[in-house]
């Protein structure tokens, strides 16, 4: 006989346990949570008696199963940060860089345009095979805050990150990476670091009216299809330019649902919007090392812009001579 709704309210109140933990797991990531602590006293203890050495770090690295994930937790530089930072190096030709990171010891792909991200696996596995890429790894630490290409590609937040006092363990910069890791979803979410916001500043600029949200035509014929559009200008009665954002700074499994999103929402635009032209911003590192959905994706749009300098003037561009042509 089935419980009532009152009885199964009365079971989820009176049985809640508030935190699900397993005692099981709990005891094995804090052995994991330790032996990362114990590890980072003895790089402190290598530190205060030798000075401060890169020889240390690449010590870390190589002899510790978990020396770069202690050296991460140190600096509070994430794991998948760093992999980033591994991809752009391989994808682009500073010779500083090229430099710091010993980049011909250990790098010889031969068609850099099919770049893929590497596994954790693959980073682990050059650490521990290959002197130059493991001092490449430490010198990122040590020097990379000074490499011009870095301090104009990486964001001041995550930059800060690269300093050597730091890894001297100085306690004013240890205060800094526990505030960082703090603050890290904060600052993600916040509307100030949103890459639309350079659009609608763009816009503002030019007095151009705009609104965001759902087209009334897609609504009534395409219930079912994505229809909420981050930009539609002048408004949603009488759409010129429409604009769709897509900066994505990881690789992502959903990347080809959108890319076949985007090209179904071209398709219903064109129909019930004829005189409307749809835009795309697409920009980061997730779309360049996914060539085949990014190919996919810039089909659905007019025309496509990044939100590199060159471009954001481009779009300035387009928008005065498509406004003052409908106007």
């Amino acid at each position: 006989m089935s419980k009532s709704v009152e009885d199964k309210i009365q079971t989820v109140i009176r049985k809640n346990t508030f935190y699900f933990f397993d005692p099981k797991f709990e005891e094995i990531y804090e052995g994991r949570i330790n032996s990362l602590k114990e590890t980072l006293l003895i790089v402190k203890n290598k530190v205060e008696i030798e000075g401060l050495k890169k020889e240390i770090f690449e010590w870390l690295l190589f002899e510790k199963e978990n020396g770069l994930r202690a050296l991460l937790a140190l600096t509070g530089f994430s794991n998948e940060y760093l992999k980033r930072i591994t991809t752009i190096i391989r994808i682009v030709d500073d010779p500083e860089l090229n430099k710091l990171v010993y980049k011909d010891k250990w790098y010889n792909e031969k068609n850099p345009d099919n770049i893929q991200e590497w596994s954790d696996s693959t980073i682990q596995k050059l650490i521990r095979g290959n002197e130059y890429f493991r001092k490449g790894i430490v010198n990122i630490f040590f020097e990379g805050g000074s490499i011009p290409f870095l301090t104009e590609t990486i964001p001041l937040f995550e930059l800060k990150k690269l300093s050597i006092s730091k890894l001297k363990f100085e306690i004013p910069e240890l205060i800094d990476t526990l505030i960082r890791y703090k603050e890290k979803g904060s600052y993600s979410g916040m509307k100030g670091n949103n890459p639309e916001t350079l659009i609608a500043n763009i816009l503002d600029k030019l007095g151009i009216t705009y609104e965001t949200g759902d087209l009334t035509e897609l609504i009534d014929n395409a219930p079912n299809n994505k229809r909420t559009m981050d930009f539609i200008i002048p408004n949603k009665k009488n759409p010129a330019i429409i604009i769709e954002s897509s900066f994505l700074a990881t690789t992502s499994s959903g990347q080809g649902d959108k890319s076949k999103t985007e090209i179904s929402i071209d398709t219903l635009i064109k129909s019930h919007y004829p005189k409307a032209i749809f835009v795309g911003f697409v920009d980061g590192i997730g779309w360049y090392v996914r060539k085949g959905d990014l190919r996919r994706m810039v089909t659905a749009y007019e025309d496509v812009f990044t939100f590199h300098k060159d471009e954001l003037e481009r779009f300035e561009k387009l928008l005065i001579e498509r406004i003052s042509n409908v106007r």
